[in-house]
Formats: structure tokens, sequence, C-alpha cells
């Protein structure tokens, strides 16, 4: 397997479509991570914290998101498309690891995914115990020209797939030179994209327009990891829309040194064992 998982398999998501999932797991895991990657990535992308939870006896699964199996542009009906198939993957997690305590995690795109989910799909299911999320994108950091910004919405109804002009930050999501690399491998493979359509960057848009009004409502326990030097997502927005969440749900730490991808990071260890240790409480 190429990003160490124990098994590669599949999930019925939307419309019957089979999407691939990766799956870390023990032999006996005691809970289950579902795990939802960010934007242009994939769910192998999981593979250095999916290793660190396989060796303390907790599962990690996660699929690889619509518009972005093997894709080089990524492209995507809608926003909905994420929180419909995510609902059914959770229904799928919950027949694979019956009884399981499942922990909800998160990273970038994915994390807008998961607060979405928190505040309205998954809301009130009892075997979510909590949620994990990493610079989610709540906010662009990315300069957009605001003529192409003036323009988003006439393109995505003209020409929807048409390809966003992105400067290339793979070399700025993490310190890790190995993973970094990674990457870069991934990208000549195909298996990361490196553009994506108008209609998705609309997408991503409008999931995050009225977000910060709905966040005091979250009511499940919820650890958030904020990068400090993060190219992709506006770390002090992000921060901010965190810490309206109600102060006894909470626990967030932000990392000043960190580039985007802080489970790739040079201090994962360190946020792993946090998190393990909050898992425990």
């Amino acid at each position: 397997m190429r990003f160490s998982e124990d098994r590669l398999t599949t999930f019925a998501a939307a419309w019957g479509v089979q999407r691939r999932v990766h799956v870390w797991a023990p032999e006996t895991p005691r809970a289950v991570i579902l795990a939802i990657h960010g934007g242009m990535a994939h769910g192998g992308d999981y593979v250095t914290p999916a290793l660190y939870f396989r060796q303390r006896g907790i599962a990690t699964v996660a699929y690889d998101l619509c518009g972005h199996q093997d894709a080089r542009r990524v492209d995507v009906p809608g926003f909905n498309v994420f929180l419909d198939d995510s609902l059914l993957f959770l229904q799928w997690v919950k027949q694979q690891y019956p009884g399981l305590p499942i922990y909800v995690m998160g990273h970038s795109m994915g994390a807008l995914i998961a607060t979405h989910l928190a505040l309205g799909h998954f809301a009130g299911e009892t075997a979510i115990k909590g949620y994990i999320l990493s610079s989610p994108y709540y906010v662009n950091a990315i300069k957009v020209s605001p003529v192409l910004l003036a323009l988003a919405g006439v393109l995505g109804a003209l020409v929807p797939r048409m390809k966003v002009p992105l400067e290339s930050l793979t070399h700025q999501l993490t310190h890790d030179s190995s993973i970094t690399a990674r990457h870069y491998d991934d990208e000549r493979d195909g298996i990361r994209a490196t553009e994506i359509t108008v209609r998705f960057g609309n997408a991503l848009t409008g999931a995050q327009q009225g977000l910060a009004a709905r966040m005091p409502s979250w009511t499940q326990p919820l650890f958030a990891v904020v990068a400090g030097d993060d190219k992709l997502a506006d770390a002090n927005a992000a921060e901010a829309m965190l810490k309206s969440v109600p102060s006894s749900l909470l626990t967030c730490h932000r990392y000043p040194q960190n580039f985007h991808e802080n489970f790739n990071e040079l201090n994962r260890e360190e946020i792993f064992a946090d998190i393990l240790a909050w898992m425990a409480r």
C-alpha cells in the first residue's frame, strides 16, 4: 500500500458512486477516527497521524473526497456533496466498527466540512465523541485578484470547469522535507491535485459564508490546532471563530511556527500526544 494502509476498500457514496477508503487499523481497535482530508489532497495524506494512533489502539479511516480521487484538477458539483457523502461514510464506519467511539478529524477544507457536519448532518449523533480540527479553512489567506473575485459567480455559471490560476504552495505546507517530497511525488503521479475549477472555488467560498454566526451553537467536545505561519488559511480568523465555541467544549492550541499541515509538521508527535490525552478525558 502506498501510504502504509492495512487495506484499501470502497463505500457507496451519494448517487451510488464508489469512493476509495484508506484504512489503518490495529487488530482490536478501541476507537476509530473518521478523517476528512483537505482540498487538492487525498485520504492517504492521513498516513502520519494514522500510524501514530494505530500503535495506540485507534483505527483511522479516510475516504477520497468527491472530485479528488486521482484528480489533477479538482471539480465538484457543489459543497453539499461532501456533506452527503460524509453522512453515508459515517454509516459505513458504524457498520465496520460497531459500538466503538468515533472521533471526526478534519484538516483544512476537511475541517470546514467537519464543522458543517457538526452543526448539521452529524448533529445529535451519539456515536461521535468529539471533533479534531487542524488549520480550518474558514477564511482564505491566499491573495486572489479582485477582478477574479468579482467575476467568480459569472465564470462559475458560464465555464464552471475553468482552471483557477493558483500559485503552488506545496513547499510551504510543512517544514518536514521528506513529507514535502512525498507531496511532490503525489503531484507527479496524479494522486494529488495541482489545479482547481472555478466551480470548486465557489463551493468553498459559499461554505465559508455565514459560518461564524453558527459557531456559538457548537455542542460537541472540540480539539483544534491552529498553524501560526499558515499561508493558505487565515489563522487569526480561524482562531477567533473557534473561540466563539462554548469554552467548556473547546481545547485550542496555536503553534506560531507551524505551516499549514499541523499533522505533518516537525512537532506533530507533541500534537498527537495532546490529542490522545484529550481523547482519554
